[in-house]
């Protein structure tokens, strides 16, 4: 056995692990509010700045169109944005807010530091976790890069 083949020895496991629990951690917070973390990271680019191309949506979630645009759909169903045709270029769809959709911010708010909460009732040093974002955000950055080079 290859020592660098362990599960033990793999970073993206852990970060996969990592990701996919705290995405399991929110779910009590976004179930009564009747949305999924995909929306809520929608929801959050939204509400920072409303009226948003879905292409600007599409890279500040580091996600593809062709991924974003049915998670739009489906949040236009729910009542939550709506999507209309650029003024300047009718091929762009401007992604907005609707009244739902920014009543849910308020019921939000909470969520950040409960999340954090949580994960600080789990840990001793949630300290060290909010210090590995800018390595995170760098290999994010160095990821995107590459996928974008090729």
């Amino acid at each position: 056995m290859y020592e660098h083949l362990k599960l033990d020895n793999q970073l993206c496991f852990r970060l996969y692990t990592a990701a996919r629990l705290v995405m399991q951690a929110y779910f009590p917070y976004f179930e009564p509010l009747g949305i999924t973390y995909p929306q809520y990271l929608v929801l959050l680019v939204l509400w920072e700045k409303d009226h948003q191309p879905v292409n600007d949506i599409a890279h500040l979630l580091h996600l593809e169109t062709n991924t974003v645009t049915p998670l739009l759909q489906r949040m236009e169903k729910q009542g939550l944005v709506t999507r209309k045709r650029g003024k300047e270029d009718t091929r762009q769809r401007i992604v907005s807010l609707t009244p739902q959709g920014k009543a849910l911010e308020e019921k939000a708010q909470e969520i950040p530091e409960c999340l954090l909460q949580q994960l600080s009732d789990r840990m001793d040093d949630i300290n060290c976790l909010m210090g590995s974002m800018p390595a995170l955000d760098a290999l994010i950055e160095g990821l995107t890069q590459k996928a974008k080079s090729k």
